[in-house]
C-alpha cells in the first residue's frame, strides 16, 4: 500500500483578532488555485455565530471561509471542537456537531 505523503503549514499568532484567519483563508485560495488540495484544520474554536454544515454538525465561521477558499466543501472535522459561549461564565461544548457537555466557571 502506498503511503500518501502532504507538507503542512502551521500559521501562529500572538493573540487573538491579529489575522491568523485571513491569511489562511489566503494562503488555502493561493494553493487552490495553484493546483494543490489544501485542507484547513483548526482543533477547536470559540464563536458564538457558528454554521451548520451539510452533514448537520456545527463550526466556525471563519473555518467556512477557509474551506470554501480551499475549494472544498466544508465539514467538522476541519473543527472538531466548537466552544459557544451563553454568558460570561458558560459555554456549550460542540464534540463533531454534537452538544457534548456544559461548562460553568466560578
Amino acid at each position: 500500500m502506498e503511503t500518501l505523503k502532504s507538507k503542512s503549514i502551521m500559521i501562529q499568532g500572538t493573540g487573538s483578532s491579529v489575522g491568523k484567519s485571513i491569511i489562511t483563508a489566503g494562503l488555502c485560495r493561493v494553493f487552490f488555485q495553484d493546483g494543490h488540495s489544501p485542507a484547513p484544520f483548526k482543533s477547536q474554536n470559540m464563536a458564538l455565530n457558528s454554521f451548520i454544515t451539510n452533514e448537520g454538525g456545527e463550526m466556525g465561521r471563519a473555518q467556512v471561509v477557509q474551506a470554501e477558499a480551499a475549494g472544498i466543501t466544508p465539514s467538522v472535522l476541519m473543527n472538531p471542537i466548537l466552544l459557544k459561549p451563553s454568558t460570561d461564565k458558560k459555554s456549550t461544548s460542540y464534540l463533531k456537531w454534537q452538544s457534548a457537555w456544559k461548562y460553568v466557571s466560578d
